[in-house]
């Protein structure tokens, strides 16, 4: 993993709405290709006792380093320091298209470039080893193709990995036809159908959102884009979509590397596919799956007691594979 040239400064860090531990500050860093990333950083809470390592947080589509600040507190006062990325095309990250709403990506296989600038940070920042992996969602997708590129972690946990989406049958053929076909044609930086403009929180009530059954976490990522405007992404355009489904084809044909792994699926996820993940956790060899009863898409935003609980499996699942 190659990385570009670092050229770090301080960038923003909104901890009004992060909800996080104290201590941490935001970076800008540069991918090989040339785009402007930004990073966050919580160093563990070593009042706590000796730090015990680092997590590499990847986060999902839409999201944003504020979102996991919850998941650094108690990460930092197990010992964890945390290192969260604003992926290109979201956040405060560099937008690839004129509309920045618009959740777009040209290559699936560009976030490894940004993986990359991520790890040349922590290296910088002389995070504290071993390191580990969190992947979210579509970072779930974008981690699994690092780990088996070599990504230098322990252990890794997945909540929701997109290692599929999830559509119904007859719709995946007509999926990837409109794909192709929007690339021939130039519209591929098009809304998906059936996608809006308007970043999913904002759009849907809380009652019967696919993300949480936790009201007040549903609040604060309600509250958080309107603080912070700039961090908001709403659908997908047609190409994200293409490569989206290109990605996991290719990664459903590659074998699980050999890495102590431990993922975490909601019993009611509707966003990706559960297939999937099963089926890729059985043929884990060092794996385990854990099913989250009622859980939806977002697992580490549900209430206290669940995504505490699940953070502390992590934390305890890292220990035991240092």
């Amino acid at each position: 993993m190659d990385g570009g040239s670092l050229r770090r400064t301080d960038a923003p860090l909104h901890e009004e709405i992060a909800r996080g531990p104290g201590g941490g500050t935001a970076h800008w860093i540069h991918s090989s290709d040339g785009l402007r990333l930004r990073a966050g950083h919580w160093p563990a809470q070593t009042e706590h006792g000796p730090a015990k390592g680092s997590v590499l947080l990847f986060p999902g589509r839409t999201e944003y380093i504020e979102k996991y600040g919850d998941a650094a507190g108690v990460f930092g006062k197990n010992g964890l320091a945390t290192l969260v990325i604003d992926w290109r095309g979201q956040g405060l990250a560099d937008r690839l298209l004129n509309d920045p709403v618009m959740g777009h990506i040209d290559e699936f296989t560009n976030y490894q470039a940004d993986v990359a600038a991520m790890v040349e940070l922590a290296t910088t920042l002389d995070m504290p080893k071993p390191w580990f992996l969190l992947g979210h969602s579509m970072g779930g997708a974008i981690g699994l193709r690092a780990l088996i590129e070599g990504l230098p972690v322990q252990a890794a946990a997945f909540s929701a990995p997109m290692w599929d989406i999830k559509l119904p049958g007859p719709l995946r053929p007509l999926a990837y036809i409109f794909g192709v076909f929007s690339r021939t044609f130039c519209f591929s930086n098009h809304l998906a159908p059936s996608t809006s403009r308007v970043p999913y929180v904002q759009a849907h009530a809380f009652m019967g959102n696919l993300l949480t059954n936790d009201a007040d976490m549903y609040s604060m990522l309600r509250d958080q884009i309107k603080a912070v405007p700039g961090l908001a992404i709403a659908g997908p355009t047609t190409n994200w979509v293409y490569e989206g489904m290109r990605e996991c084809t290719y990664l459903t044909g590659q074998t699980a590397p050999d890495i102590p792994t431990l993922c975490f699926l909601g019993s009611n996820e509707q966003i990706v596919s559960p297939d999937a993940v099963r089926t890729r956790m059985d043929a884990w060899p060092s794996g385990e799956l854990r099913i989250v009863d009622h859980g939806r898409h977002e697992v580490l935003m549900e209430d206290p007691d669940t995504r505490h609980g699940i953070l502390q499996d992590m934390v305890e699942f890292f220990a035991q594979n240092s």
